[in-house]
C-alpha cells in the first residue's frame, strides 16, 4: 500500500472490544499474568510493553520500511541509546553540521565514558573517506542537516561506512519517512524526533530508533529502552499515531510552500543567502533530487546586514512565530545561534525556518515586512 494508506491504518485497527474506530488510550501501569507467570496477554508491565506504544511501533516500522522499532520519551533518547549501544574506544564519525544536542552528547557525555568521535563534512565523501578509521562502528549522518540544509548522498556514505564494518545511522527527522526512505538506500537505522513532523501539532514529546534488521545490535537498543525507563507514556504514543495520520497531507504542502518561501528570498535583497535543496543553486540539490520525493518543509537564510538585522527581522514577524522546534503546523523561526551555547559553529546571521500550513501568500507577506 502507498504510505498515504500506511499512514492512516498501518499499526491499528478497530477495536475488537468496543468497535471504537480511534485506539484506545491504555493507562494502565499493570497488567494480569497466570499464576505460573505466563502472559496470555503479552503485556505484563508498561514500561516494558504498553498496546499504545507497541502501535506506534509497528506503525513507523512500516512506514520506514524497517524489521522493528523503539519508541522513546524524546528524539535525544533514542540518539543516546544508540550510542550507548556501543563500547568504550569505538569511533563515531558524525557530520559537522547536526543537530545541536547530538554534538553535545558525542562531545561532553559519551567522551567521558570513553566512546571515540570525529567530526567531518559528510556530504563531501572524500572526506567521509578519509575520516573513517579501523575502530569506526558507526557513522552518523543526518539530511537534510540542521541548520545548514547540507545533502549527503546516503547510498554513498552506506557504502563507506559498510566498508569500514561500520554501521550507518541517518537522523531521517527533517525529511520524513514520506519524502525520505533512508534503509532503502543502505542505512542500517533510522532516528526521528518524533516531536517534530511525526506527531506535527507541537503538542508531545518522543522519539524512535527503526532498523533494517532485528540483530542483535538492535536488541541492546530495546534493551536500553526497558532497562533505561526512557519510553512515551501511553498518551504520548496515542498522539504521535495521531499525527502521522495527517502527515502526508501536511507535508505535502509545507513541502510546496517552503519552496516558494525559498525561491522568493533568494531574490530579495535583504537575504545574502538561502539554504533550501529546492533551489538548484543549492550544493546538494542534485543528491537530493536522488534520493528524495520533495525538498522539505525547513529552509534557513542567513541576513545581510549581519546579526544585528537577522533578529531585527525576527522582531518584527507578525505571523511567524518566534520559537524553537520545527514540524508543527505554526510557522516558526529563530536566531538559532542564540539558542546554541557559544562557540556555535551556526552563523551569527542565519535565521531557521519551519514553515507550516498557514497561507504562503501570509507567510510571504509576513518575511517581506520584517525584512523590509
Amino acid at each position: 500500500m502507498r504510505i498515504e494508506t500506511l499512514a492512516v491504518h498501518a499499526g491499528h485497527a478497530v477495536d475488537p472490544a468496543t468497535g471504537a474506530v480511534a485506539p484506545p488510550i491504555v493507562l494502565s501501569t499493570t497488567f494480569e499474568h497466570g499464576p505460573d507467570g505466563s502472559l496470555p496477554k503479552g503485556y505484563v508491565y508498561s514500561r516494558d510493553r504498553n498496546p499504545n506504544r507497541i502501535s506506534l511501533e509497528e506503525t513507523l516500522c512500516v512506514l520506514e520500511g524497517g524489521a522493528a522499532a523503539a519508541a522513546f520519551a524524546s528524539g535525544l533518547a533514542a540518539t543516546s541509546a544508540i550510542f550507548q549501544s556501543l563500547s568504550p574506544r569505538d569511533h563515531v564519525l558524525a557530520p559537522t553540521d547536526a543537530y545541536y544536542g547530538t554534538g553535545v552528547q558525542l562531545r561532553e557525555i559519551f567522551a567521558r565514558w570513553g566512546l571515540e568521535t570525529s567530526f567531518a563534512d559528510l556530504s563531501d565523501p572524500t572526506l567521509a573517506e578519509r575520516a573513517v578509521r579501523p575502530t569506526t562502528r558507526l557513522v552518523w549522518t543526518e539530511t537534510p542537516s540542521n541548520p545548514m540544509l547540507k545533502v549527503t548522498d546516503i547510498s554513498r556514505l552506506a557504502e563507506i561506512a559498510h566498508g569500514a564494518g561500520a554501521r550507518l545511522v541517518c537522523d531521517n527527522t527533517w525529511a520524513t519517512p514520506l519524502l525520505q526512505r533512508p534503509l532503502d538506500l543502505g542505512a542500517d537505522l533510522v532516528v526521528h524526533a518524533t516531536t517534530k513532523y511525526l506527531g506535527g501539532h507541537s503538542d508531545v514529546t518522543g522519539g524512535v530508533v527503526v532498523t533494517r534488521a532485528a540483530d542483535e545490535f538492535f536488541q541492546r537498543i530495546q534493551k536500553i529502552q526497558k532497562v533505561g525507563g526512557a519510553v512515551p507514556s501511553p498518551f504520548d504514543s496515542w498522539l504521535v499515531q495521531r499525527g502521522i495520520r495527517t502527515l502526508p497531507c501536511r507535508v505535502r504542502v509545507q513541502t510546496a510552500s517552503a519552496m516558494r518561501i525559498a525561491t522568493f528570498l533568494s531574490q530579495h535583497p535583504k537575504v545574502a543567502t538561502v539554504h533550501y535543496p529546492g533551489l538548484s543553486a543549492h550544493p546538494g540539490h542534485t543528491v537530493a533530487a536522488r534520493q528524495m520525493s520533495g525538498f522539505g518543509g525547513m529552509l534557513s537564510i542567513q541576513v545581510a546586514g549581519g546579526p544585528e538585522a537577522a533578529i531585527a527581522a525576527v522582531g518584527r514577524v507578525r505571523v511567524f512565530t518566534c520559537a524553537t522546534s520545527l514540524g508543527g503546523t505554526e510557522s516558526l523561526i529563530e536566531h538559532r545561534a542564540s539558542v546554541e551555547a557559544p562557540g556555535t559553529a551556526t552563523p551569527q546571521d542565519l535565521l531557521r525556518l519551519s514553515i507550516g500550513l498557514e497561507h504562503v501568500d501570509d507567510l510571504i507577506e509576513d518575511l517581506a515586512q520584517a525584512l523590509g
